[in-house]
């Protein structure tokens, strides 16, 4: 427990990345991580994007409101959620809702696992949805959640101040 614990509080968001390749093996495992997220009804309505090339990624950052560190980062993972996969399993509840809670638990399992493999991660959710639709061709049942560069961090970011449990957390 110690240890999950200690790769949950060593995560930081990387926005700075060295051009060094990630190893397809540690991008397979990183992947595989992200579709062992809980989903509602086991329905896993994830579907991951990864994106190498260069033109494809200066699109990224287009779509993302000029976030440039996107296109430094070797891979870029879009996280989107088939909402077609969704509606089968629960209807409008499931499009509106659950599809969009497992893919942010699949985003996050993607996070720790490439942290936890010395690589650096960041959520990017500011984007225009449509942009990214357009630019990866992407059919209209998939909706982009998260755009997720990822490589070997080239900064090492303190920690983020938190809240205190007696703050967010009730007892009744």
């Amino acid at each position: 427990m110690e240890n999950l614990v200690e790769i949950i509080k060593g995560r930081r968001s990387i926005r700075r990345f060295k051009p060094d390749v990630i190893p397809e093996e540690d991008l397979v495992r990183i992947l595989e991580a992200a579709t062992w997220a809980p989903s509602a009804g086991n329905a896993q309505p994830w579907r991951f994007i990864v994106v190498r090339g260069p033109e494809l990624k200066r699109k990224l950052v287009a779509a993302a409101l000029g976030q440039g560190f996107i296109a430094e980062a070797p891979v870029v993972i879009v996280v989107c959620a088939d909402l077609e996969r969704a509606r089968r399993a629960y209807g409008d509840r499931g499009v509106g809702l659950y599809c969009i809670q497992d893919t942010a638990a699949a985003t996050q399992n993607l996070l720790l696992a490439a942290h936890a493999k010395g690589l650096g991660a960041c959520w990017v959710g500011a984007f225009s949805e449509d942009e990214v639709r357009g630019a990866l061709s992407l059919p209209q049942e998939l909706r982009p959640v998260a755009i997720v560069p990822l490589g070997h961090p080239d900064q090492e970011p303190r920690p983020r101040p938190r809240r205190p449990l007696d703050e967010v957390v009730e007892y009744r």
